[in-house]
């Protein structure tokens, strides 16, 4: 397994996670702070916003960093590559025919009357 491959699969589950905070918001600032009530705590949860805020940040930014780290293990794979096609391509046999050049063609000379 490679290591842009395995970037891959953590971009995958970083954006998932990204995906599913972002729907637990609630546009509006409510979020999921609103629905759980104002003075009441379900299991102790307390400032759900910041909590969710927070987390989409350090989501985010995670996300760059995985993305800029494939680029670079990414741009390593493909020069060699390019060393490969540019190998193959040398060890072709070059082909050159070569013709004589095109004879001068004959000047008609002037007609006298």
């Amino acid at each position: 397994m490679s290591t842009f491959t395995i970037f891959l699969v953590l971009i995958t589950i970083v954006c998932f996670l990204l995906i599913i905070v972002i729907m637990v918001q609630n546009p509006k600032g409510g979020g999921l702070s609103s629905s759980i009530g104002g003075s009441t705590q379900m299991g102790g949860v307390q400032k759900t916003t910041d909590f969710l805020d927070k987390s989409t940040w350090v989501l985010a930014g995670a996300l760059i960093v995985l993305v800029l780290l494939s680029s670079l293990s990414f741009s390593g794979s493909l020069s060699d590559n390019n060393k490969i096609i540019d190998a193959s391509q040398s060890a072709a046999p070059k082909t050159t025919e070569k013709t004589a050049p095109a004879a001068p063609k004959p000047v008609a000379a002037p007609v006298k009357k």
